[in-house]
């Protein structure tokens, strides 16, 4: 990493030829380095704007211009005329730089806060459907309608849409039904289905479910130590849940998903053991989709999967579980390290992953573990716009010193909605 023989100048004192080191965040100045040669004037007045009064050099690296004698030699550099302006100039400097990183953060917790407002109304709608399904089909129906509607608007005219991890706080037992319509609407997108095709995807997706509200309570949700007789009976959910949907009644595009989102594509799946051909294409992804947030949101936290350990334990299920076309696309569109993985940079440094855009699968949007800067204050920033940097390995919370698990605070649920794509200012800060 750094020079281990290091001293301290002054800033007004820097000379072309001195090897530099700045602890400042990398986010808050323009060079591509922490660390670098002075080369021109120009680095040492940006230098000089950054507000700092003294920075580490080492001497050993540095080899600085002699300095050139003049009429004012008995005043130091920092007194002489030439630097003189850059000091006055700090100040100015210094707060138009704090206003912007201000705005831009500001920019990021109001965008932030309104994905999560659109998860908590949509959490909130999805509840409303289901207390009504017995008693008020037709009003349930118009309810899931709407909602699938404003969630699908995301990805009309929007130019490119990511997939954007929330705080943890909106976590509750309604995330799983919005999870899975939100990437399944995504991933629908991205396999090309047409208009009518994607609100049925949606509506399948948001209600695939449904049926666990016949179950007895203990038996509602999915649960590794179920014994035999538990599962046969869990399994019945598939077939109260599509004569409820029947009972709506659900476009049949939907009432197939429903029918199959427990189906796989060799067979092995309940409840008629269907097979690829015989599966509709919106199936499969609410297939794939509903696994996906199953092993990452288990009943049982302690047996979360990360979302990069989630995607690659489904690559290895292509062919056999579930559609590979469908497994490829889906892999292509959450990125190698989906939003919630914990990664350590190529720099050493430790980041979150925020946010994914498909056309850059291995440069998603991060916040980094920056000790100088205020947990609350850190930028969501996007490797896309940053070459020198890239993801060297993702890790499990578990991994990160203490520091930095609990600076980035990873995700014990993960929990997702729609982000806008480039063009727009990145949501989010570290939440």
């Amino acid at each position: 990493m750094g020079d281990n023989n290091t001293d301290v100048i002054d800033v007004s004192r820097l000379r072309i030829g001195h090897f530099v080191y700045i602890d400042l965040s990398w986010i808050s100045h323009p060079f591509p380095l922490n660390s670098f040669k002075i080369t021109s004037q120009e680095q040492i007045d940006t230098l000089r704007a950054l507000g700092i009064d003294r920075i580490r050099y080492s001497p050993e690296r540095s080899d600085p211009e002699p300095v050139v004698p003049t009429s004012k030699e008995s005043a130091p550099p920092e007194a002489t005329d030439a630097t003189a302006p850059q000091a006055s100039a700090k100040p100015a400097t210094q707060s138009d730089a704090e206003q912007a990183r201000r705005a831009i953060l500001a920019d990021q917790h109001a965008s932030l806060k309104a994905c999560e407002r659109e998860f908590t109304s949509a959490s909130r709608e999805y509840r409303a459907v289901v207390e009504s399904l017995r008693t008020k089909p037709a009003a349930a129906l118009a309810t899931a309608t709407s909602l699938v509607a404003n969630m699908s608007a995301h990805l009309v005219g929007a130019g490119e849409v990511c997939i954007r991890l929330l705080s943890e706080k909106v976590g509750e037992r309604a995330s799983h039904e919005i999870n899975v319509t939100v990437i399944s609407l995504l991933l629908g997108n991205s396999c090309g289905l047409d208009k009518r095709a994607l609100h049925e995807l949606g509506l399948g997706a948001l209600l695939h479910d449904i049926g666990q509200i016949e179950l007895p309570d203990r038996l509602r949700y999915a649960n590794e130590n179920r014994s035999a007789a538990e599962e046969k009976i869990y399994q019945q959910h598939v077939a109260y849940g599509v004569a409820l949907a029947r009972n709506m009644p659900l476009p049949a595009g939907a009432l197939a998903v429903i029918a199959q989102h427990h189906e796989h594509v060799d067979g092995s799946g309940y409840p008629k053991q269907l097979k690829n051909a015989a599966l509709s294409p919106a199936a499969r992804i609410v297939a794939l989709v509903n696994y996906y947030d199953t092993l990452c949101n288990p009943s049982n936290p302690a047996l979360a999967m990360t979302p990069h350990e989630a995607l690659s334990h489904i690559f290895t299920l292509r062919n056999a579980r579930f559609d590979e076309s469908t497994v490829n696309t889906f892999i292509r569109m959450m990125g190698v390290y989906p939003p919630g993985s914990v990664v350590q940079l190529n720099d050493e440094r430790y980041a979150l992953v925020m946010s994914v855009n498909a056309q850059r699968p291995l440069k998603p949007r991060v916040v980094i573990h920056e000790p100088q800067v205020p947990r609350e204050e850190a930028l969501v920033v996007d490797l896309a716009d940053r070459p020198d940097i890239g993801i060297r390995r993702s890790l499990r919370p578990l991994q990160l010193p203490r520091a930095t698990y609990d600076y980035l605070s990873p995700r014990t649920r993960i929990c997702y909605f729609f982000e806008r794509g480039r063009g727009m200012l990145e949501e989010g800060g570290a939440p």
